[in-house]
């Protein structure tokens, strides 16, 4: 007979598991084929879990039932072979829901129990595979007696798998699950009780992949906080499951991986920030919040992970602390399949797996404590400290981090000098009211045609632009307000008012000069999405706004502006400049009007004011020569079509006539002399709508890649007015904010204060410091 193949429970490519199929169908029997048949299950099972074809696991099915009837009663492959069926039935009944399906993997799986002798290693592994069967039948009959004996089979699992085990975090999870449907169907707080603390141990177990110890402390945390909102726990689950995603995210070694991974946790940072702000505790909803939206950009700003860093510092250690997690990550098997088909001989008892598992957790720890004693790697992994947070903030404005979720609203203001934010609720204001503001938007801009902006010029080019086609009639609300108006009115009323009243700023007096102070605003959720800078009631007799207030910036977090108040020196003064483009006709998108006549009007006026300045448009560059100029120039202006790839944010680009210029390839080359991006291109902000709480997009991007001041309106003439040396060539965007601010209020005192003139400057923003 030809040696057994064992593969089922590794995630190999379909290809292979395709010719897996195949050798087993083709092979010449020699004796009784039931090994052979059971392994060909294992890979229709497997393949089955890949494509969801109903037909290879009917086919699983047929096979793992002839393997048993061909194994004779008594034979010791015949428990494991018994429980491959009860998985393929398990698996079956998953897609189809037929009850006889479960029926068939609970037979299968109790016998298997009852024929798998005391102190086997499979014991564990079969009887958690028990109860998971019991409580799917549960969830379609009701009946009582499933989940009693579900949760009695998952207990003696956990019970009898040794501490330190891989599979003891999963097994806990089962029994934990198992526990809280018994509460949520029967009201036995007991049950909820055992269900918390079960999820506790299995997220805070020192063995177990960290993926599966994720999971736990994910549903910990929310079931917590939907029954316990106020217990001292809550902080701890979140914290734990946080820790987790840092240190999952920080050792994936791709950037799809890292997005992928923040995608999946997008919601949890928000809701852990509720979480602390109920119980008081704003730094701890700080340090959650920047995590959440640090962990692609401030990975993207490098184009590094963190373990790539120690491998600069220490390859050695780098490799040793990436082999460890691997090891850890695959330990073990989600329903205990590892063991089936092997003989005796083969198997390790399991009190020699945990010890061994035990020794790769100890292992793990000594590393991480031997990397976090390296001078600049203290945080190594793991979510950066208030206190480090709230150093190099602005001197000129607080940051002020709005979180939205579905419990609650709140705003963190950051100023220099306090240790930790300063609380603001937002009782009047909810989640639900902003997605509903959002969608108000969204409708009104695209029965605007104004969705998408093919141009964005300065401002004599948009009032010479025509703004609206087929524009509709809007309802009309009191004060005669639009939708438009309703929404910026609900902004001013129920998030930036009380903000502004909370931090005691008083209305400026515009008539003497007087420059209003900073802030920098950081959304959250579906929040991101709307325009707080141009919040304000337009309408009736009382009109005011935030432009009488403040001056609005954005950033996408924290980081992205204290970084660069620490790094507020150029290193090469002799960069110091204007760099101009214009591409208007980008092969494969439609014109762009007035690029052309835009860049030409700045680009006279910096060399009447004896600016160090460039122009090159269309043709007359290349993707690579305006590489080069970024690096030579410390300010630049792109007039042109800018496309945002949701899925792969790095792949975002700027559309010129002679090719691209992606995201990925800016943040690649080190623009260490990088102050001022105008961005005078459609698509740079729109933002990716699946990951609401990330400021994912071009404009973000380029804040990322050294940038600190993007801005999206014609400023030039101010800020070459109130140069230190207007005698020298030298320029920047030190006063890039107060001159979006300025030119922004100059084109307001030409319109009026319709819908359509509020949709004229309303998409003029500026990001960063």
């Amino acid at each position: 007979m030809g040696p057994t193949l064992r593969w089922f429970n590794r995630p190999l490519p379909l290809a292979r598991l395709d010719c897996t199929v195949c050798v087993i169908l083709e092979h010449t029997y020699v004796g009784p084929p039931c090994g052979y048949l059971n392994d060909l299950g294992n890979s229709f099972t497997c393949r089955f879990e890949r494509t969801g074809e109903l037909s290879d696991i009917t086919e699983a099915i047929e096979a793992h039932k002839k393997s048993v009837e061909l194994t004779p009663h008594g034979h010791a492959d015949l428990p494991g072979r018994l429980s491959s069926r009860g998985r393929s039935f398990t698996r079956c009944f998953e897609r189809t829901g037929k009850l006889s399906d479960i029926d068939d993997a609970i037979s299968a799986d109790t016998k298997s129990v009852e024929l798998t002798p005391q102190g086997h290693a499979d014991l564990p592994a079969r009887l958690n595979n028990v109860g998971i069967s019991l409580q799917s039948h549960f969830e379609r009959t009701g009946e009582l007696s499933d989940i009693s004996d579900a949760i009695s089979a998952q207990l003696k699992a956990v019970d009898l798998t040794p501490h330190g085990h891989a599979d003891l975090p999963s097994r806990l999870i089962n029994v934990a699950t198992s526990f809280y449907t018994h509460f949520t169907s029967f009201g036995d707080s007991d049950n909820l009780g055992k269900s918390l603390s079960h999820f506790k141990a299995a997220a805070i177990s020192t063995s177990g992949p960290p993926r599966v110890k994720l999971d736990a402390a994910k549903r910990w945390a929310r079931r917590l906080i939907h029954h316990h909102p106020q217990s001292p726990e809550v902080l701890l689950s979140f914290n734990t499951a946080l820790s987790l995603i840092a240190l999952i995210a920080g050792l994936d070694q791709t950037v799809r991986g890292r997005y992928t991974q923040l995608k999946d946790i997008s919601g949890l940072t928000l809701e852990a920030a509720a979480a602390a702000c109920a119980l008081d505790r704003p730094d701890k909803a700080l340090e959650w919040l920047e995590q959440g939206r640090c962990l692609v950009w401030s990975q993207l700003n490098n184009l590094c992970t963190p373990l790539d860093d120690l491998r600069i510092h220490n390859e050695d250690l780098a490799q040793d602390i990436g082999d460890v997690s691997k090891r850890l990550e695959t330990a073990g098997s989600s329903r205990g399949q590892s063991h089936i088909d092997m003989s005796l001989s083969e198997k390790m008892s399991l009190e020699n797996e945990a010890r061994a598992h035990l020794n790769l957790a100890r292992k793990w720890d000594d590393l991480l404590k031997k990397v976090r004693a390296i001078p600049g790697f203290e945080s190594f992994l793991m979510p950066s400290p208030c206190s480090t947070l709230m150093q190099h903030l602005p001197e000129s404005g607080p940051l002020i981090v709005i979180n939205i979720n579905d419990r609650r609203c709140d705003a963190l203001a950051l100023l220099a000098g306090l240790d930790e934010p300063l609380h603001i609720p937002l009782p009047n204001f909810s989640a639900e009211k902003a997605m509903k503001y959002r969608s108000a938007l969204i409708s009104e801009l695209r029965v605007r045609n104004l969705r998408i902006r093919e141009v964005n010029a300065i401002s004599e080019s948009i009032r010479s632009e025509p703004m609206v086609r087929g524009i509709r009639s809007a309802p009309i609300g009191k004060h005669g307000e639009g939708p438009v108006h309703r929404v910026l009115r609900g902004l001013w009323e129920e998030v930036v008012k009380p903000i502004l009243d909370a931090l005691a700023f008083s209305r400026v007096d515009r008539a003497n000069g007087q420059v209003p102070p900073r802030v920098w605003w950081c959304p959250t959720g579906p929040l991101s999405f709307l325009p707080l800078h141009a919040a304000g009631i337009y309408r009736g007799l009382n009109c005011e706004s935030v432009f009488d207030y403040v001056v609005s910036s954005y950033s996408p977090n924290v980081t992205a502006i204290t970084d660069r108040v620490k790094s507020d020196q150029f290193s090469d003064t002799t960069a110091s400049g204007l760099f101009l483009t214009s591409q208007p006709k980008a092969p494969g998108a439609s014109p762009i009007p007035g690029t052309t006549k835009e860049v030409q009007a700045i680009f006279d006026k910096a060399k009447e004011s004896g600016v160090r300045t460039l122009k090159l448009e269309g043709d007359a560059m290349t993707v690579g020569e305006c590489l080069n100029h970024m690096q030579e120039f410390s300010s630049i202006h792109l007039a042109c079509h800018g496309s945002q790839n949701a899925a792969e944010p790095l792949q975002s680009r700027f559309l010129f006539h002679k090719g691209s210029l992606e995201l990925g390839t800016i943040l690649k080359s080190n623009l260490k002399n990088a102050d001022l991006a105008f961005l005078s291109a459609c698509q740079t902000s729109t933002g990716q709508e699946k990951l609401s709480d990330e400021a994912v997009h071009l404009a973000a991007g380029m804040l990322a890649a050294g940038y600190r001041r993007e801005v999206a309106t014609t400023f030039y003439q101010y800020l070459l007015a109130h140069r230190n040396d207007p005698s020298a060539a030298s320029f920047d965007g030190t006063l890039s904010a107060v001159a979006l601010h300025y030119a922004t209020q100059q084109l307001r005192l030409n319109l009026d204060d319709s819908e359509k003139s509020l949709l004229t400057w309303i998409p003029f923003v500026h990001f960063g410091l």
